[in-house]
């Protein structure tokens, strides 16, 4: 890996900590962002050519603290200027309070130890934002993705998302900051829409929505970690352990899914001797226990699914009626189209690919722009021997993909039906 690989990956697991300390220091997160965008623009053209400093994150926080403090300056300035009554009062008496003793409260701000991200996650699931918000702000401030990558994740443009983005921002600045995951009336939604956005960082890292390559590790491994810290918080909370088990399960398969050309292998063709059994015993041991004490939740039923895939040593081994009655169940306690579109896969596998073509045609209103959608429909026709709509299907996901391994995948099984 380069110089410039290594700085980009280390700035990019810095990020959401600076931002959180400087959000839970003085709560106007626009300003803190911008500040900390600047520092980390400053790192990646220093960084590269100085070395990297002993303490990086303190680096960084000195450093967006100087750009807070110049913005406050700035502003009071100008403020200044346009406000005759003001004329005489010294710039530096109307910098926001605390400015000047920015570096140093800096200097005793910056342990190693300290983590700020879970707080930053908090304070996006501000319960004054709606959703959809909540989503958006955590994935951009603490997932790092970009506003296209969002945009891709709840299906919609671009411009939209980025103007939810702004809103988020602006609503919280004028609502204010809430960190704690206090015992208050909005405690259990908020929870859930934490792990909501979680479940969402990983799934992005796990399979990305678009470019060359098919998982950003990043993004899981930040997932997996910062479900670890609200579980640390939460140790009894059954959702949470069982979105833990789910991520550590799935990402169990991880190093199995693609071929020595970074080709994408499907789960029947994976070789299940690369699956990562650590993280698999860890997953069925953290199910385990919250089926057998916790209130059943979504996030423990589609873990309980994972792990009877963990547990077939080969494909064909697989309880696929177990599943289908998992999938059954998932339907009622969290119906959503995507559940459906996996459940569909499942009934094939039982009751035969017509079966499971009947339950994808309902989705053709909610998922009608989705390639997984599609594709999964070309591998339902090509197991019902139907060639020349099983290849036109493939031929259309691959099309409406824009992850470039997924859509070679796609070409892949359109040239070999035959």
């Amino acid at each position: 890996m380069s110089t410039d690989a290594r700085v980009e990956d280390r700035l990019r697991a810095l990020a959401p900590q600076v931002l959180g300390a400087l959000v839970r220091r003085h709560g106007q997160f626009d300003a803190c962002e911008d500040a900390v965008q600047e520092a980390l623009i400053a790192a990646a053209a220093q960084w590269p050519q100085e070395g990297v400093p002993d303490n990086p994150r303190a680096w960084l926080l000195t450093v967006a603290g100087r750009r807070l403090t110049d913005a406050w300056r700035s502003d009071s300035a100008r403020r200044a200027r346009e406000d005759s009554a003001l004329a005489a009062e010294p710039a530096d008496a109307r910098v926001a309070p605390g400015a000047d003793l920015e570096l140093e409260a800096l200097d005793a701000d910056t342990s190693p130890d300290e983590d700020d991200t879970l707080s930053l996650l908090l304070h996006c699931c501000h319960p004054e934002l709606s959703a959809p918000s909540q989503i958006a702000l955590t994935l951009r401030a603490v997932g790092g993705l970009t506003t296209a990558e969002i945009a891709s994740a709840f299906l919609v443009p671009e411009a939209t998302m980025a103007q939810r983005i702004s809103r988020a921002k602006a609503r919280i600045r004028a609502t204010g900051t809430v960190f704690a995951l206090g015992p208050g009336h909005d405690r259990e939604e908020r929870l859930r829409t934490v792990l909501h956005v979680l479940y969402l960082v990983f799934n992005e890292g796990y399979t990305a929505s678009s470019g060359q390559e098919l998982a950003r590790t990043d993004l899981t491994a930040e997932a997996i970690r910062l479900t670890r810290a609200v579980r640390g918080l939460l140790p009894d909370d059954g959702e949470v352990e069982g979105l833990l088990a789910l991520m550590l399960l799935t990402d169990a398969r991880r190093a199995a899914r693609t071929a020595a050309d970074g080709s994408l292998v499907p789960l029947a063709e994976q070789d299940r001797g690369r699956w990562n059994a650590q993280e698999i015993a860890e997953g069925v041991a953290l199910i385990t226990d919250a089926l057998a004490r916790a209130p059943l939740g979504p996030y423990q039923v589609q873990a309980a699914i994972a792990a009877v895939h963990a547990e077939a040593a080969e494909a064909s081994e697989t309880d696929w009626p177990q599943i289908v009655a998992l999938y059954r169940v998932l339907e009622r306690i969290a119906p959503n189209p995507m559940v459906t579109l996996n459940h569909a896969v499942a009934v094939a596998m039982v009751d035969g690919p017509q079966a499971g073509l009947a339950l994808l045609a309902t989705l053709d209103g909610a998922l009608a722009e989705s390639h997984r959608l599609v594709a999964v429909r070309a591998h339902l026709l090509e197991l019902a021997g139907d060639e020349d709509a099983a290849r036109d299907a493939y031929r259309e996901a691959a099309r409406r993909t824009t992850s470039l391994p997924e859509r070679r995948h796609l070409e892949g099984r359109a040239a070999k039906v035959v």
